[in-house]
């Protein structure tokens, strides 16, 4: 089952036929895909399934044993330095500087682009601004995983990747990270999300592939693969209910962040 980006819109990722494999395992078996430009695209999949295989590939970080990947038009393998110029990447935590506040790790890594930003600015995007000068490890999860995501920014990228940017937070914060993904898909930004959680996907994603032993098993908008399922003749033992406990816990405490 696959469907294919709006075919008015530039292709931002186009993936053909890409393998990677090490020793017996193939972790990436002859992948190919295609993401439009402003498309919020969900990669799922068991641990193990060659996600972040495939995702690493794409970035630049890993080479594949054989196939294309583009990213903006330039091919990855070839250009690497120039695929990194135009993506925003989410980092871990070890990847910050210990000894400078938010506003100052900003601040260098925009310098390692060659760019002039503000940081107080892109600090406000995430709701950081009060916290600019505060090291990035007196930070709460929820602030971290916010600031791991301001810092994707700097390069003002056309593509950003979300490697499961919601893992760990509360529902106040889950909910203020979809709306952040929400509104780089208004700028026009293009977003690889990968995540474990489902009603993520759903909420977010236009499309999303679902892999599984280093294929992709399934690729189309995340409605019409719930509608093949139903039209299969699948149905729930348990019948979902209008609310759900996140709705309760929500309700009772609020929607704004509590860090």
């Amino acid at each position: 089952m696959t469907t294919q980006p709006d075919s008015n819109k530039v292709n931002i990722i186009q993936v053909e036929d890409l393998r990677k494999s090490y020793g017996d395992l193939k972790a990436v078996d002859s992948v190919s895909f295609a993401v439009g430009a402003g498309e919020v695209f969900g990669i799922l999949g068991p641990n193990g399934a060659g996600k972040t295989t495939t995702v690493e590939i794409l970035e630049g970080m890993r080479e594949p044993d054989s196939g294309t990947a583009l990213v903006n038009g330039i091919d990855v393998q070839k250009y690497p330095r120039e695929v990194k110029k135009v993506i925003g990447i989410q980092l871990q935590s070890s990847a910050f500087f210990d000894r400078l506040n938010l506003a100052e790790i900003l601040d260098v890594m925009a310098s390692i682009y060659r760019r002039q930003i503000n940081a107080m600015e892109l600090l406000g995007t995430v709701e950081l601004a009060d916290r600019a000068k505060s090291l990035f490890r007196d930070l709460s999860g929820g602030q971290k995983q916010r600031f791991s995501v301001a810092s994707t920014l700097v390069n003002d990228p056309v593509l950003l990747f979300l490697d499961e940017p919601t893992t760990g937070l509360d529902p106040q914060a889950r909910r203020h990270m979809w709306e952040l993904i929400q509104r780089f898909k208004s700028e026009g930004r293009t977003v690889l999300l990968t995540t474990h959680y489902m009603e993520e996907a759903a909420e977010l994603c236009d499309r999303v592939a679902i892999m599984d032993h280093g294929k992709i098993v399934a690729i189309d908008r995340p409605a019409a693969l719930v509608d093949n399922l139903i039209s299969r003749g699948f149905e729930k033992e348990r019948v979902e209910s209008l609310a759900n406990l996140e709705d309760v816990f929500l309700d009772i405490t609020g929607r704004a962040l509590q860090d």
